[in-house]
Protein backbone atom coordinates (compact mmCIF):
# COMPACT_ATOMS: atom_id res chain seq x y z
CA UNK A 1 0.00 0.00 0.00
CA UNK A 2 0.94 3.48 -1.14
CA UNK A 3 -0.14 6.22 1.07
CA UNK A 4 1.06 9.56 -0.51
CA UNK A 5 0.26 12.54 1.99
CA UNK A 6 2.73 14.97 0.01
CA UNK A 7 2.08 14.25 -3.58
CA UNK A 8 5.25 13.86 -6.02
CA UNK A 9 5.03 15.17 -9.78
CA UNK A 10 5.17 12.45 -12.17
CA UNK A 11 4.47 9.69 -9.63
CA UNK A 12 1.06 8.00 -9.44
CA UNK A 13 0.70 5.76 -6.31
CA UNK A 14 0.10 2.78 -8.84
CA UNK A 15 3.33 3.29 -10.21
CA UNK A 16 4.92 3.54 -7.16
CA UNK A 17 3.00 0.11 -5.70
CA UNK A 18 4.60 -1.64 -8.65
CA UNK A 19 7.79 -0.46 -8.68
CA UNK A 20 8.13 -1.34 -4.94
CA UNK A 21 6.29 -4.82 -5.76
CA UNK A 22 9.24 -5.31 -8.65
CA UNK A 23 12.09 -4.21 -6.19
CA UNK A 24 10.51 -6.09 -3.04
CA UNK A 25 11.04 -9.46 -5.20
CA UNK A 26 13.89 -8.54 -7.24
CA UNK A 27 15.05 -8.27 -3.23
CA UNK A 28 14.14 -11.58 -2.55
CA UNK A 29 11.66 -10.04 0.33
CA UNK A 30 8.79 -11.76 1.31
CA UNK A 31 5.82 -9.76 2.16
CA UNK A 32 4.11 -6.75 1.49
CA UNK A 33 5.31 -3.22 2.32
CA UNK A 34 3.95 0.22 3.03
CA UNK A 35 5.19 3.19 1.79
CA UNK A 36 4.67 6.68 2.87
CA UNK A 37 5.51 9.33 1.03
CA UNK A 38 5.33 12.87 3.55
CA UNK A 39 6.96 15.92 4.48
CA UNK A 40 10.37 16.95 6.09
CA UNK A 41 8.76 17.81 9.17
CA UNK A 42 7.01 14.42 9.83
CA UNK A 43 10.14 12.88 8.99
CA UNK A 44 12.10 14.62 11.18
CA UNK A 45 9.30 13.71 14.20
CA UNK A 46 9.73 9.63 12.91
CA UNK A 47 13.40 10.05 12.93
CA UNK A 48 13.20 11.63 17.01
CA UNK A 49 10.65 9.09 18.01
CA UNK A 50 12.33 6.00 16.42
CA UNK A 51 16.15 6.42 16.37
CA UNK A 52 16.68 9.58 18.68
CA UNK A 53 17.82 12.05 15.88
CA UNK A 54 16.36 15.37 16.17
CA UNK A 55 16.80 15.95 12.46
CA UNK A 56 14.53 15.19 9.04
CA UNK A 57 15.92 12.53 6.94
CA UNK A 58 15.57 11.31 3.21
CA UNK A 59 14.17 7.43 4.36
CA UNK A 60 13.65 5.28 7.31
CA UNK A 61 12.49 1.53 7.46
CA UNK A 62 10.29 0.00 9.95
CA UNK A 63 10.48 -3.52 9.59
CA UNK A 64 7.57 -5.60 10.98
CA UNK A 65 6.61 -6.76 14.61
CA UNK A 66 8.45 -10.64 14.96
CA UNK A 67 5.44 -12.79 15.84
CA UNK A 68 3.20 -10.34 13.93
CA UNK A 69 1.40 -9.84 10.52
CA UNK A 70 3.50 -12.60 8.40
CA UNK A 71 1.45 -11.14 5.13
CA UNK A 72 3.86 -7.35 5.89
CA UNK A 73 7.38 -7.21 5.67
CA UNK A 74 7.42 -3.14 6.71
CA UNK A 75 7.00 -0.42 6.33
CA UNK A 76 8.90 2.62 4.44
CA UNK A 77 8.74 6.76 4.84
CA UNK A 78 10.48 8.88 2.58
CA UNK A 79 10.52 12.36 2.98
CA UNK A 80 9.71 14.23 -0.53
CA UNK A 81 11.06 17.51 -0.25
CA UNK A 82 14.34 15.68 0.88
CA UNK A 83 14.06 13.27 -2.38
CA UNK A 84 13.46 16.83 -4.25
CA UNK A 85 16.11 18.50 -3.57
CA UNK A 86 18.47 15.20 -3.94
CA UNK A 87 17.33 14.68 -7.33
CA UNK A 88 17.67 18.13 -8.25
CA UNK A 89 21.54 17.78 -7.16
CA UNK A 90 21.63 14.77 -8.84
CA UNK A 91 20.14 15.77 -12.12
CA UNK A 92 17.82 13.32 -12.34
CA UNK A 93 13.38 13.43 -11.49
CA UNK A 94 11.91 12.98 -8.23
CA UNK A 95 10.38 10.05 -8.98
CA UNK A 96 13.25 8.18 -9.73
CA UNK A 97 14.43 9.55 -5.96
CA UNK A 98 11.46 8.57 -4.64
CA UNK A 99 12.34 4.88 -6.15
CA UNK A 100 15.78 5.08 -5.42
CA UNK A 101 14.62 5.49 -1.66
CA UNK A 102 12.15 2.84 -1.65
CA UNK A 103 14.63 0.43 -2.58
CA UNK A 104 17.09 1.59 -0.02
CA UNK A 105 14.04 1.26 2.29
CA UNK A 106 13.30 -2.72 1.16
CA UNK A 107 17.14 -3.91 1.63
CA UNK A 108 16.90 -2.36 4.88
CA UNK A 109 13.61 -3.98 5.40
CA UNK A 110 15.27 -7.07 4.39
CA UNK A 111 18.04 -7.02 6.94
CA UNK A 112 20.93 -4.92 5.32
CA UNK A 113 22.99 -2.33 7.43
CA UNK A 114 25.50 -0.36 5.29
CA UNK A 115 26.58 1.14 8.57
CA UNK A 116 28.07 -1.79 9.86
CA UNK A 117 27.84 -4.96 7.13
CA UNK A 118 31.19 -3.99 5.14
CA UNK A 119 29.59 -2.96 1.77
CA UNK A 120 27.28 -6.16 1.76
CA UNK A 121 24.31 -3.54 1.20
CA UNK A 122 26.03 -1.69 -0.91
CA UNK A 123 26.95 -4.26 -3.23
CA UNK A 124 23.56 -5.74 -3.82
CA UNK A 125 22.17 -1.97 -4.01
CA UNK A 126 24.33 -1.65 -6.73
CA UNK A 127 23.17 -4.84 -8.27
CA UNK A 128 19.42 -4.54 -7.94
CA UNK A 129 19.99 -0.67 -8.80
CA UNK A 130 21.04 -1.93 -12.30
CA UNK A 131 18.40 -4.83 -12.58
CA UNK A 132 15.41 -2.12 -12.21
CA UNK A 133 16.94 0.57 -14.38
CA UNK A 134 17.95 3.47 -11.46
CA UNK A 135 20.80 5.63 -11.25
CA UNK A 136 23.24 5.32 -8.54
CA UNK A 137 21.77 4.93 -4.82
CA UNK A 138 22.28 6.28 -1.65
CA UNK A 139 25.37 4.15 -0.50
CA UNK A 140 27.22 4.91 -3.97
CA UNK A 141 26.50 8.67 -3.66
CA UNK A 142 27.33 8.85 -0.57
CA UNK A 143 31.00 7.49 -1.42
CA UNK A 144 31.21 9.58 -4.19
CA UNK A 145 30.44 12.58 -2.03
CA UNK A 146 32.90 11.78 0.58
CA UNK A 147 35.38 11.45 -1.99
CA UNK A 148 34.70 14.75 -3.80
CA UNK A 149 34.80 16.65 -0.75
CA UNK A 150 38.06 14.87 0.40
CA UNK A 151 39.37 15.98 -2.30
CA UNK A 152 38.47 19.16 -2.45
CA UNK A 153 39.73 19.35 0.83
CA UNK A 154 42.89 18.55 -0.30
CA UNK A 155 43.71 20.73 -3.40
CA UNK A 156 45.12 24.31 -2.85
CA UNK A 157 43.32 27.33 -3.28
CA UNK A 158 44.01 28.70 -6.95
CA UNK A 159 45.78 31.65 -6.84
CA UNK A 160 44.47 35.15 -7.87
CA UNK A 161 45.47 36.45 -11.24
CA UNK A 162 47.21 40.39 -10.68
CA UNK A 163 46.00 42.41 -13.69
Amino acid sequence: MVIFRKHVRDLTELALDRFVARARRAAGLKGTVNVLLTTSAEMKSLNRRFRGKDKATDVLSFPAEPGGDKKLAGEIAIATEIAGQNARLLGHGVAEEIKILALHGILHLRGYDHECDNGQMARREKQLRGELGLPPGLIQRTLIERTTIERAKTRRPARKRQE
